[in-house]
């Protein structure tokens, strides 16, 4: 047998794996060994109406010393490189998964890379038949971190498993078990910072599980700031803790549970005897977990800091999508730098996150401001105070309703050129607003409104009826209701798996409401054909992805001309030319809440005309930078840098094991033929249609 004939494949097959499970190597290839791992699901890329994914990440081997807690990366070569050469690769992939070795072969011997820091020799070449066990590794790795047999315990403390399957993806392991370690270690502060839809919930769970069932923390407490939260956590992700766990309800306490659940507001009040956590002692509890910490538990002076101080012996733990750091309130001046950070650009890129497209829309007078005629009164015969209103105004001091109109229009046009059952949520300045739009709605829409009264409905904090229907309109098995008007409610901690329209008509001069709003779409669901969603945006908000601070770009940003429709087309031209948040979980009812009753005059004007004066769409490129470009004009600079000149294509084309790699490698840098072929509007192949469109060869 010539070993340099052999595959790859090959390689691992009789060299690579051997050495590893052999009697001297003693790895379980059941339980510890996990060959051609992918650990990312590859970028979907839109273009057009055609959705693909991009190539996920795959490591040859990825060990563990035992289910749950990855140590090592193996890259294999075959045996015509060096057995080195997989190093780099295998470096990339430890340092995405977290683990401390990382190894290169091609079938002679290993490389090993020492990422503990603690080896005096970093690298240095092993035998093939003298692979490190998995004891080896892990006495190494927990010399590193300087591990006492009781830390070590809790470090190496079982996942809940349940027989069902479901294992954490490669980041969320990664942040539990920098968590666990972290609070064996004796660290009582702790900051998680994960994109909205990448499961911090599932994420908490398990830290919450494993520390638990140590017997390193007995009791813990688990703090929400939705009633819907708590009720999904409860029946859902938290449910394995069964007959241990209970929800605090009714401002009442039963001291003989472990795991408490609890709203923010259940525990506290703003009379002393409404405080009933301090009916518990101050080291009750060993654990508390604070979902989206952002929303005030970082504020010194809010009622929810209190709540934390009071239990300050317990180790503490922050999740947020969103930290907030402004001169009054400060996550990190609390719970420290976060121990690991996974982004939405992360989670796009990886795949596990939908991306998105952006209509922006722009309204003469909101772009124009628009100036009363001197006597003007409004529909009720209010004078209207003379100067001049904007889109600072529009909805909060004066309303235009025509513009309400004009708004509910472009929505339902939107969602008659692509699905009109596709759940949309309107995001409105303020209660009333809402309530208008929901009736504009109603109007644009009467044939699906009249066979279904939940087609559109109002889901705001003072509305029963329509909190009765979050759970249905979340649900994506339920058809209805299709349309969510809101204000403040659904901005957060809403698990709308199939929401493909966010409609922005408010203003948002927050970052941390930005991005709580864009997250009630970036949740994929590949049952349901749902990979990306679009935003709406009438009010500039989306001008907030200009932020350095933003971190996921919308892969499409679309503004019309005013005789365009609202839908993206498939071709675009080239373009011519912190709010502190109340500290309660519902923002409070009253003068001054955002859900608040009306302010004291609010002019209703209807009889100003309003018109669309822009509409504009862009995307993002495979490297996530944000463009505004024809998909030909795309198509001919990616072929063109890598292919600089006709007969440079040519040349590449005639191998014939090249024509398909390299119609993959376009399709993975966003260039689908299939959809270009549509826009060329003639029937050819692949080498016809490059040649046409990259290098203007006659198709």
């Amino acid at each position: 047998m010539n070993k340099k004939e052999l595959t790859e494949a090959d390689i691992r097959t009789k060299f690579i794996t051997p050495a590893i499970v052999s009697p001297g190597g003693k790895w379980d290839v059941m339980t510890q060994v996990r060959e051609e791992f992918y650990f990312t699901k590859g970028r979907v890329i839109v273009r057009g109406k055609t959705v693909k994914r991009g190539e996920a990440k795959k490591a040859d081997y990825l060990l563990h010393y035992k289910p749950g807690i990855p140590i090592a990366v193996i890259e294999a070569k075959d045996n015509n490189h060096s057995v080195g050469d997989g190093m780099q690769q295998a470096l990339e992939y430890a340092e995405i998964l977290d683990v401390p070795f990382a190894y290169s072969s091609n079938g002679d011997g290993f490389l090993e890379h020492d990422r503990t820091g603690m080896c005096p020799t970093v690298e240095r070449e092993i035998p093939l038949d003298q692979f490190p066990s998995p004891e080896e590794l892990w006495s190494r790795y927990r010399a590193a971190k300087g591990f006492t047999e009781d830390q070590e315990a809790v470090a190496i403390q079982d996942y809940y498993d349940g027989g069902t399957g479901k294992t954490p993806r490669y980041y969320q392991l990664i942040a539990i078990n920098r968590a666990v370690e972290a609070i064996a270690r004796g660290e009582d502060r702790i900051l998680l910072v994960m994109a909205t839809g990448t499961g911090k919930t599932y994420t908490a769970f398990q830290i919450a599980w494993r520390l638990w069932k140590s017997g390193a923390k007995k009791r813990i407490l688990f703090l929400v700031d939705r009633n819907i939260l708590a009720d999904q956590t409860k029946t859902n992700d938290f449910k394995p803790f069964g007959q241990a766990m209970t929800k605090v309800t009714n401002r009442t306490v039963d001291k003989a549970f472990e795991v408490y659940l609890s709203l923010y507001q259940a525990v506290t009040g703003t009379e002393e005897e409404q405080n009933i956590y301090k009916q518990f002692s101050p080291d009750f509890f060993d654990l508390i977990i604070i979902d989206e910490c952002h929303r005030g538990s970082a504020a010194a002076d809010a009622s929810w800091r209190r709540v934390l101080e009071y239990f300050s012996s317990a180790t503490q733990i922050g999740l947020t999508a969103t930290p907030k750091e402004t001169k009054d309130v400060s996550n990190i001046e609390y719970f420290g730098d976060p121990i690991y950070t996974y982004s939405l650009r992360q989670g796009i890129d990886d795949g596990f996150l939908a991306p998105y497209k952006v209509i922006r829309i722009g309204i003469d007078k909101d772009l124009d401001g628009w100036r009363p005629e001197k006597g003007k009164r409004d529909k009720y015969g209010l004078l209207i105070q003379d100067r001049e209103y904007n889109d600072t105004d529009f909805d909060r001091n004066l309303v235009l309703e025509k513009r309400t109109e004009l708004v509910s229009a472009k929505i339902t046009e939107f969602l008659r050129a692509t699905d009109r059952y596709a759940k949309t949520i309107v995001f409105c300045e303020n209660i009333d607003h809402a309530e208008r739009m929901r009736q504009a709605l109603v109007n644009a829409n009467p044939d699906l409104a009249a066979a279904n009264s939940r087609y559109v409905m109002r889901i705001t904090g003072d509305n029963d009826e329509g909190k009765a229907q979050l759970d249905n309109f979340i649900d994506p098995e339920s058809a209805f209701p299709v349309i969510a008007t809101t204000s403040q409610l659904m901005s957060t901690g809403v698990d709308a798996q199939t929401c493909r329209l966010i409609v922005l008509d408010k203003r948002i001069n927050s970052m941390t409401e930005f991005k709580q709003i864009i997250g009630r779409g970036t949740r994929i669901n590949e049952d349901y054909n749902k990979f990306f969603f679009t935003i709406m945006d009438f009010k500039r908000a989306t001008a907030l992805f200009a932020d350095p601070s933003f971190d996921g770009d919308p892969v499409q940003v679309y503004e019309p001309k005013p005789d365009e429709p609202p839908t993206p087309p498939d071709e675009v031209p080239e373009d011519d030319g912190e709010e502190v948040e109340p500290p309660g979980g519902e923002p409070p009812d009253g003068p001054g809440g955002p859900e608040g009753p009306d302010p004291p005059r609010r002019y209703v004007v209807d009889d100003v005309e309003v018109s669309i004066v822009s509409e504009r769409v862009q995307y993002l490129d495979h490297e996530g930078k944000l463009i505004t470009e024809s998909l030909k004009d795309y198509t001919r600079k990616t072929i063109r840098k890598s292919y600089a000149s006709l007969s440079a294509f040519l040349n590449a084309w005639k191998d014939a094991d090249r024509k398909l790699a390299i119609v993959e490698e376009l399709s993975s840098q966003g260039v689908f033929l299939d959809e270009l072929a549509q826009q060329v509007g003639r029937d050819i192949d692949a080498f016809d249609l490059i040649c046409h469109v990259a290098f203007d060869q006659p198709p």
